[in-house]
């Protein structure tokens, strides 16, 4: 567990990359799972702020340019939050069904990062930490919640 400090948050990016349109039947189950998964991150402890477009989600935002590329990126309290969100109740049955509406790929498609308390991080934030982290690995600059680093000024991991 990495400890967190209290003049610094965690941003984390993850984006996929759809096997359908978003409007289509075969990702009917994961859009309407939307507001109300965002909903309990909204009320999670630690969470901090998300990405959204004026219609509520991120779904209409892009990243690296290709419509098929959703991205979703928020900022919590620490790593133990966002761990403690991922893995329960309507998150985690979407993460158990996530190989049905994506592609399988093989470069890193998430990405965590420090930022000072108070910072929203934007979408060109979130492609320089994807880009860190498939052209480095892990570093404390960009990483994983496998190999995960302290926050500036925290304690040592």
């Amino acid at each position: 567990m990495t400890p967190h400090s209290a003049s610094h948050e965690l941003a984390q990016v993850n984006i996929s990359r759809l096997k359908f349109p978003l409007d289509s039947p075969e990702l009917k189950d994961f859009v309407d799972a939307l507001d109300p998964v965002n909903a309990v991150a909204d009320r999670a402890d630690g969470f901090v702020w998300r990405l959204q477009s004026d219609a509520g989600d991120a779904t209409d935002v892009r990243i690296f340019g290709d419509e098929w590329l959703i991205v979703n990126m928020s900022v919590w309290r620490d790593i133990t939050a966002l761990t403690a969100f991922m893995y329960q109740g309507r998150h985690r049955e979407l993460l158990s069904r996530r190989n049905e509406w994506f592609e399988r790929v093989k470069e890193s498609m998430t990405a965590l990062w420090w930022v000072e308390a108070g910072c929203r991080p934007t979408v060109a934030d979130a492609e320089k930490a994807l880009l860190r982290l498939r052209e480095h690995g892990p570093t404390p600059e960009a990483f994983t919640l496998r190999t995960s680093f302290p926050a500036p000024g925290g304690a040592s991991a």
